[in-house]
């Protein structure tokens, strides 16, 4: 059988380091996006201490899950006495499917680039004291299962982008300051009212085609 010829080799050896380069690049990328998270939020008690932007990927960070390919799927920071905003840049973390930031004390708004997680199954946002809208955005998330919102100050109406979110299961935005009325269409046919509890300018689920959607949100 006839050896393999160098500029075989060659070949291979080129596409196996553009490849590994590639990998390299984009895990770079994801820790470019945690990093200007952790620089974002007060970190008293340095569960962030592990970020280090020197290291080759984000893989080896406390807090941080990542899949085979070196791709951040996990990011669990509940309950760790954070405070601070959230960064645009998280949605650039495209193979994210878990985003766990409850019971903290993070403030500002949800960014809208949340909406390019395509991977994302779970958006744990809850007790912590985010304010101003629901980004229509998050209607882009077709794998979304859990979003738990309750417990913030977000005003505005429930966006009707969430409504084609065929895979949500579970929509907590209970004990904010949301207006307009209750969906009820698709996922939202099987949301217990308990979820949107403590809103008080929400009104009632819609009765469609007799009231805006956003009646009451002046």
């Amino acid at each position: 059988m006839e050896a393999p010829s160098l500029t075989s080799f060659w070949g291979f050896f080129c596409l196996s380091l553009a490849l590994t380069i590639a990998q390299l690049v984009s895990a770079n990328s994801e820790g470019d996006a945690l990093y200007t998270l952790r620089r974002s939020l007060s970190d008293p008690d340095n569960v962030l201490q592990s970020w280090d932007p020197t290291l080759v990927n984000p893989c080896t960070w406390f807090h941080v899950t990542c899949n085979q390919d070196g791709r951040v799927t996990r990011v669990d920071l509940g309950n760790s006495n954070l405070s601070g905003h959230l960064v645009p840049e998280l949605g650039n973390l495209e193979h994210l499917q878990y985003l766990e930031l409850y019971k903290n004390n993070i403030q500002g708004t949800i960014p809208p680039e949340l909406g390019s997680l395509k991977s994302l199954i779970s958006l744990d946002l809850y007790n912590n004291n985010i304010s101003g809208t629901i980004p229509p955005s998050l209607g882009k998330l077709k794998s979304l299962v859990f979003l738990r919102l309750n417990d913030n100050r977000l005003t505005g109406p429930i966006p009707r982008e969430l409504a084609t979110v065929s895979s949500l299961k579970v929509v907590d935005v209970s004990n904010n300051d949301l207006c307009g009325t209750i969906p009820t269409t698709g996922p939202f046919e099987h949301i217990p009212l308990s979820n949107f509890a403590n809103n008080p300018r929400l009104e009632g689920p819609e009765l469609l085609g007799l009231a805006s959607y956003d009646t009451n949100c002046s």
